[in-house]
């Protein structure tokens, strides 16, 4: 029994709900819902799959409603961004943040999708954070979602949310560095600010790119995008851009710390040279003349008698007094 139960089941299900206009609760479906019944019901519907099942593949493969580029859009594991309108269908794929069981996570995830007049279909491989809090908004206000569109823009605006989060995280790592930096601490902030930059490069490269495709699909014929596009686009492309002059500041500020960092270690790096500079002043002429009275040489002054040692320190004493005196005299010391 159970194994025709499993039989039935959508492969990669991870939610779905049903939403209609005017209603005060979304109809969250079973994973063993007939395909039929999950396709043709009224109002729209939000599928959400994981592709680590092999299966979704074949499942979308005659799914209605979907051309070839946004099935292949949906099973994808390419890893950049992506956002494509045709035929009043969006498709492709968005940046987001992964999500552990216990905590948020700075690591970059991928959610693609594919959007039309009656539905929106999502799929990951790694939990993502902004699925999650969209999907609490729709079960905790789902009249405020009137078409697929509507969700898609919660995602994105999600995405947006965790970006200002994280850079609020970020913002606070590099304060610290600056305390240590400007600061005196034995800490090494070298170690601590690469992984920062890296993270922040990262954020803003993805972020452009969205940016970037998220300009080009407003831009498209009216004809071709979806009903509302247009208006959520420029909304999105709005808040983004915020965020974007954010992540620049951010990128800019790194860089100088790193700037201050190698001037901080250069300084310190001159300081040693300086001291073994000194040392090695003082010591090279005590060094020849123990040389001098050291060689295995015959005749040497002062090689007959007990009082030969006396003088050769007195030697050495008055090389490093002379030493001093010359350091002194060009303003060295």
């Amino acid at each position: 029994m159970n194994t025709i139960i499993s039989a039935n089941k959508i492969p990669g299900f991870v939610w779905a709900y049903r939403l209609r206009s005017g209603s005060d609760k979304p109809e969250r479906l079973a994973d063993d819902i007939d395909r039929a019944t999950l396709f043709a019901g009224d109002g729209f519907l939000w599928l959400h799959l994981n592709l680590v099942d092999a299966r979704v593949p074949a499942f979308l493969a005659d799914a209605p409603g979907l051309n070839d580029a946004a099935r292949i859009a949906l099973t994808t594991h390419e890893t950049h961004a992506a956002i494509t309108v045709d035929e009043q269908m969006l498709f492709g794929t968005l940046v987001d943040f992964q999500r552990e069981f216990a905590h948020n996570t700075h690591d970059i995830g991928w959610l693609h999708f594919a959007l039309t007049d009656r539905m929106l279909i999502t799929s990951r491989l790694q939990p993502l954070r902004s699925l999650d809090r969209a999907r609490t908004l729709i079960e905790k206000n789902p009249a405020r979602f009137s078409s697929p569109v509507d969700v898609f823009e919660a995602l994105v605006v999600e995405f947006q949310r965790a970006l200002i989060s994280v850079v609020i995280e970020i913002g606070e790592e590099l304060n610290a560095i600056e305390d240590f930096v400007h600061g005196n601490t034995s800490q090494d902030e070298r170690a601590q600010l690469p992984p920062l930059r890296r993270t922040i490069v990262r954020l803003h490269r993805h972020l452009r790119t969205v940016l970037s495709l998220m300009r080009h699909a407003a831009a498209s014929d009216d004809e071709e995008m979806p009903l509302g596009f247009d208006d959520v686009a420029g909304r999105l492309t709005g808040r983004l851009e915020a965020v974007e002059h954010d992540i620049y500041a951010l990128q800019e500020r790194a860089r100088l710390l790193h700037e201050e960092i190698g001037s901080k270690l250069s300084a310190e790096i001159n300081r040693h040279l300086y001291i073994l500079s000194i040392m090695t002043a003082f010591l090279l002429p005590p060094t020849l003349v123990t040389g001098f009275f050291g060689m295995n040489t015959s005749g040497l002054p002062l090689a007959g008698g007990s009082t030969g040692t006396g003088y050769a320190v007195g030697f050495i004493i008055a090389s490093i007094l002379l030493a001093w005196w010359l350091l002194k005299r060009v303003d060295i010391l």
